[in-house]
């Protein structure tokens, strides 16, 4: 019987009592109930709580020992390779074939002995609230996205604030320190200004050894940012995500909104500006117990923020030296540059990019590899050498990058064996590589139409490719034709020529 049916049940038991039968065995012969009930029934008009019996487990008495002792061993077990309640079963399957025993029944013992173990405590919190623009917190946190067709795994930054609930979002490759500092600027300027107070796990882009208590040794790269940006930098208790759990909840909220369905772009600039969208797209949300929107609390809080100031420089600068390969080590892998060996170059390493540097000028910019021990080459970088050396053209690992890029036309390869059948292998890659450097003045995509209508005109010369692709450069255009209007008087007819013509005719017959 249910709760309120007893509860009605009473009241007829009650009613019958005062008012009809009277007697206590004559209301129960009545409503056909014990006369027990009827005893309760007049002595309070809320039933007692069913008793609930304990039930002994039978089948759990073959697993308890094992399980007990699996608990007693994942208390000398690091956090996060401790056995869940389904491992454990799993384990019984395996280990202990005869003890049939369901999941549930497991998961209700575990429970049980974690709790009496001391390994299950359940903490009490207390609220808090945050002055405008006092602080933010900021956290990395995983996620899955399609990009170019590639399914990818991305570390996202995330800024929330706690006064306004206001959040930012971005994903990067790697969460390497130049993507976090990255991350803050562009976080600030979405905010309009910069909090006064951040906190932090203890994250290796800030920390990089954790002392006594809560002090840090933090990196110089931080230390310099955070003066650079005024700042004041507060880090969390290892293995407490309590201590910051604004952030950890908006990355919960921010990954079941807009990262179901995984999302899908053309690259991961295209998937940070659906990033954006979403941010924006939450200010129009309110927060239970709030009374007005993030949108709006965020319009008051920028007020009380920290002005912004000009960006801090964000990459890690090296003086790399140029060696046989034509290239400089950068953090870990190689990258091309259009030098002679054993010149020494300014490589400054930002999120994205690789950027080489001599003598005040960019001589070259690649995007950043997150492998080890690679090489990434430019075969533009190489021209000069292979146009000496053109037999080492063909099985060059620069063209091959080009090739594995997609950036090599068949349209290319077509053009550069017509040359090679009609000026002989050498003298034929180097017309094809003196067209190759006509790309970097008029372009990849302006080369390739050259060659194409060279090659659909059965013209294979690099002197015809060379004149289509400055056939534009050399049209002219014709004069207009000007109504002279009011000049018209000032015209005057054309001199007669007779009587100079007789005088010639005259001095002649002479």
């Amino acid at each position: 019987m249910d709760w309120r049916a007893k509860v009605e049940l009473f009241e007829q038991i009650r009613r019958e009592y005062e008012f009809g039968v009277g007697t206590i065995a004559g209301v129960a012969k009545k409503l056909g109930v014990h006369r027990r009930m009827v005893r309760e029934a007049i002595a309070s008009a809320v039933p007692k709580p069913r008793k609930k019996t304990e039930r002994r487990r039978w089948k759990m008495d073959a697993a308890a020992g094992f399980v007990d002792a699996i608990l007693e061993a994942d208390r000398k077990a690091p956090r996060k390779q401790r056995h869940t309640a389904h491992r454990i079963w799993r384990r019984i399957q395996q280990e202990l074939p005869d003890c049939q025993i369901g999941e549930r029944t497991v998961r209700q013992y575990v429970q049980h002995r974690k709790i009496e173990l001391g390994m299950k405590v359940r903490e009490t919190f207390v609220p808090q609230s945050y002055a405008w623009g006092a602080e933010a917190q900021i956290d990395w946190y995983e996620a899955w996205a399609e990009l170019g067709g590639d399914r990818v795994k991305l570390q996202v930054f995330a800024m929330r604030s706690m006064a306004s609930g206001a959040a930012f979002h971005c994903a990067y490759r790697h969460a390497t320190q130049q993507a976090f500092l990255e991350a803050h600027e562009r976080a600030f300027t979405y905010f309009g200004g910069v909090f006064r107070k951040l906190r932090y796990d203890n994250l290796t882009a800030a920390v990089r050894k954790i002392l006594r208590g809560y002090q840090r040794q933090e990196t110089a790269r931080f230390i310099a940012f955070r003066s650079h940006w005024r700042f004041e930098a507060e880090f969390c208790t290892p293995a407490q995500a309590h201590e910051k759990g604004g952030v950890e909840g908006e990355a919960g909220y921010f990954r079941r909104n807009h990262w179901v369905p995984v999302p899908e772009a053309e690259d991961l600039a295209a998937l940070n500006g659906q990033l954006l969208s979403g941010c924006q797209q939450d200010e129009h949300r309110r927060i239970a117990g709030r009374e007005q929107t993030v949108g709006a609390s965020l319009m008051i809080e920028r007020d009380h923020l920290l002005p912004l100031v000009e960006g801090f420089d964000l990459a890690q600068v090296s003086f790399p030296t140029v060696n046989g390969f034509g290239c400089v080590k950068v953090l870990t892998n190689a990258y091309s540059v259009p030098l002679p060996a054993g010149v020494e170059v300014q490589a400054k390493a930002y999120a994205a990019s690789i950027e080489l540097w001599h003598e005040g000028r960019c001589i070259a910019r690649h995007e950043r590899c997150y492998g080890r021990q690679q090489q990434i080459l430019e075969l533009e970088h190489y021209l000069d050498v292979l146009y000496r050396k053109p037999g080492a053209m063909a099985g060059s690992k620069p063209l091959e990058q080009r090739r594995q890029a997609g950036q090599w036309p068949a349209s290319f390869d077509r053009i550069w064996q017509a040359l090679m059948e009609r000026h002989g292998k050498q003298n034929g890659t180097r017309q094809m590589i003196e067209l190759l450097k006509l790309a970097p003045k008029h372009g990849q995509a302006r080369l390739q139409e050259a060659i194409e209508a060279a090659l659909a005109g059965h013209c294979y010369d690099a002197a015809a490719v060379r004149h289509l692709m400055n056939a534009d450069e050399l049209r002219h255009s014709r004069c207009e034709a000007v109504d002279v209007g009011a000049l018209e008087r000032y015209a005057r007819p054309l001199p007669a020529m007779n009587e100079y013509d007789q005088l010639l005719t005259t001095g002649a017959g002479r």
